[in-house]
């Protein structure tokens, strides 16, 4: 597993992403977007994936698999403002045959703004549901501590 300070950092078995609010994610009145949550939540995805040592593209590029969302679920409890210092916590909840879930949190100072349920599937170069490799269930592992 790799651990570099812009990928985020792992801590009893949730990935932490700390990220700021730009001018750029909000709207006219400085509070971010609604749809901007799902790339906030992405990218700290794609950086949970990648601490786990999993490149979604070299994979894919390579002729193996990767990752696409099937469902995503979002509940907003309180918004974001501009310049606010966030984190988003992810955690994996479920690790099913081709699939698996995971909660992701968009948090200020600890408190929960944002909870997004994401359901990924493993699919080939031809975008066919596969099973999830198991160097890539090992590399799960650390991120399901939290969830069992």
């Amino acid at each position: 597993m790799t651990n570099k300070p812009e990928m985020g950092t792992l801590i009893e078995g949730e990935h932490r992403y700390p990220l700021r609010v730009y001018y750029t994610d909000t709207d006219a009145g400085g509070v971010v977007y609604h749809a901007t949550y799902l790339a906030f939540a992405e990218k700290a995805r794609a950086e949970m994936l990648r601490c786990a040592g999993v490149h979604e593209t070299r994979n894919l590029m390579d002729g193996g698999t990767a990752f696409v969302v099937r469902h995503a679920a979002i509940d907003y409890q309180a918004p974001a403002r501009l310049d606010d210092s966030l984190v988003v916590v992810s955690r994996i909840t479920q690790l099913g045959g081709a699939s698996l879930t995971i909660e992701q949190k968009v948090q200020r100072d600890d408190r929960d703004l944002v909870t997004i349920i994401v359901r990924l599937v493993c699919i080939d170069s031809r975008f066919q549901a596969v099973r999830v490799p198991q160097a890539l269930r090992d590399a799960f592992t650390p991120f399901i501590a939290a969830a069992v």
